[in-house]
């Protein structure tokens, strides 16, 4: 069974492109992940998105711009650009950007 970077155990589900190009995996990390039904997906704009075993996500815009969810975060996700600049925002308010 492979393991990803944290020397978690997972198992593939799903993998492919769409016919846009769009790149997607989805894996199974079992029942003791706070999020079993793990997936990224990468667009042809250079765009992708995380949706992490821990419960975490990670979107970056591929225009440096990104917005990272912490597990266990109620609601509050952190949005990153290109000039270094950091802000907590609530997760309604990212999704709107």
């Amino acid at each position: 069974m492979p393991t990803d970077k944290k020397g978690a155990s997972y198992t593939y589900k799903n993998s492919g492109t769409n016919s846009q190009g769009n790149h997607y995996c989805s894996r199974d990390y079992g029942s003791d992940a706070v999020n079993q039904n793990a997936y990224h997906y990468s667009n042809q704009d250079g765009s992708y998105y995380y949706s992490n075993s821990d419960g975490s996500t990670y979107y970056n815009t591929g225009k440096g711009e990104a917005w990272y969810t912490p597990p266990d975060s109620n609601g509050a996700s952190y949005y990153y650009n290109s000039s270094g600049n950091c802000n907590t925002n609530d997760q309604e308010e990212a999704s709107k950007n």
